[in-house]
């Protein structure tokens, strides 16, 4: 029973610790609200609205109606490395543009390793053995055009937990869990936009919505232990402030919510279904808590180059997060980088919380991201309008 619960404290800090945790700390398999990618990741992880490459699986998969061609990325990052363990997270993604289907096909692989653990009888504390604990997810999905301006995205999810290798004690779980998930997004991306006194911003501008980790429960142990995966509602804009023929500079925004059940009961059986708290969960408070209840993270890209006639570009990014105190209290800042030579590309980012009162040693401060990628096939990168692939 003790390495449940050092894994489970180990999920809580996943999300920073909190004096309220009862969203955060209600929400089984954590990992899937992870900012996955690094390219998001300097930028605040604010990612829903720009969504213009292969990581736009997690961020809204709508993004990838605008994209051709084909890509592939894969980010490593040691997790929480103030605690000194052996957690790390790796996330894979493909994308594949069919002409016949109108749209692209996608698919992701999540990892996230807990290290390796000893085990011990529920008594006598002598070793006998060591297990491998992990959480992973394999995503698919498809997004098309609606309309010129119009996309829209689906993902289907089987996730599996294994926290333990067996069952513990008298309990009927074996530790071990596996559930399903959808995702379902939209973006608006105006090729043309007249605004007075803008004159036409087409394609400087776009609009995300994703509502991810839509599914029932997940239990280890039995149904009436279940706990509800951490369905999340995301709101992002993407606005490119400034553009010539070698420069570009963008602003996101996402505004992010958990929609699970805060029912305070000590029986979880009795929590709503994954159905009624996407409804319930925007009412359960106050309307004062529910808008404080809302994650906000911003960002600033900048690019210099131009793919189309030197096949290079690079860019530097920094960005905010910020959760109110009473419902997580996770400030930080992020900075990255990333650099696109022909078909290949690589990008890294940073967390950073020292600069917020009390964020030293935070288990989120040094945080590092590195992503390698690979596109081919699509309309090359530029600095004219939103990228469109790499």
């Amino acid at each position: 029973m003790k390495r449940l619960m050092i894994l489970a404290l180990i999920c809580l800090a996943f999300l920073g610790m909190s004096n309220r945790v009862y969203a955060q700390g209600e929400a089984a398999v954590p990992f899937l609200l992870l900012a996955p990618d690094s390219r998001a990741g300097g930028i605040g992880e604010s990612g829903s609205g720009l969504a213009d490459n292969s990581a736009a699986i997690f961020w809204n998969p709508a993004g990838i109606a605008f994209l051709t061609g084909s890509e592939v990325s894969i980010t490593h990052s040691n997790w929480l490395p103030q605690f000194n363990l052996d957690l790390f997270y790796d996330f894979l993604t493909y994308r594949q543009y069919i002409d016949d289907l109108g749209g692209s096909i996608t698919s992701s692989i999540t990892y996230m390793n807990f290290g390796e653990f000893v085990k011990t009888g529920e008594i006598d504390p002598t070793p006998l053995g060591t297990f491998r604990s992990f959480d992973a997810a394999l995503t698919v999905g498809y997004a098309t055009k609606l309309h010129s301006d119009w996309g829209i995205g689906f993902n289907f999810r089987l996730i599996h937990s294994r926290l333990s290798d067996q069952k513990v004690g008298q309990e009927e779980g074996s530790g071990t869990a596996t559930s399903v998930s959808f995702d379902v997004a939209g973006m608006w991306r105006p090729e043309h936009l007249y605004l007075p006194l803008l004159g036409d911003i087409g394609n400087q501008l776009s609009i995300g919505m994703n509502l991810s980790n839509i599914g029932p429960k997940i239990y280890y142990i039995d149904q009436a232990q279940a706990d509800p995966i951490p369905t999340n509602f995301r709101l992002g804009i993407a606005a490119r402030l400034f553009e010539d023929d070698y420069n570009s500079l963008t602003y996101t925004c996402d505004f992010s919510k958990l929609l699970v059940d805060k029912a305070d009961s000590t029986n979880s059986g009795d929590r709503a279904e994954f159905y009624e708290a996407l409804i319930t969960a925007w009412a359960d408070d106050p309307i004062s808590e529910e808008l404080r209840d809302i994650v906000t993270s911003m960002g600033l890209e900048y690019w210099y180059g131009n793919m189309e006639h030197d096949k290079f570009m690079f860019a530097i990014r920094t960005g905010f997060f910020y959760e109110d105190p009473s419902f997580g209290n996770r400030k930080f800042m992020t900075f990255g980088a990333g650099i696109r030579y022909d078909m290949y590309g690589f990008d890294f980012s940073y967390i950073t919380t020292d600069l917020f009162e009390g964020g030293e040693n935070h288990p989120l401060s040094d945080t590092l991201r590195f992503t390698l990628l690979i596109g081919w096939g699509g309309s090359p990168m530029s600095s004219r309008g939103f990228p469109r692939g790499i």
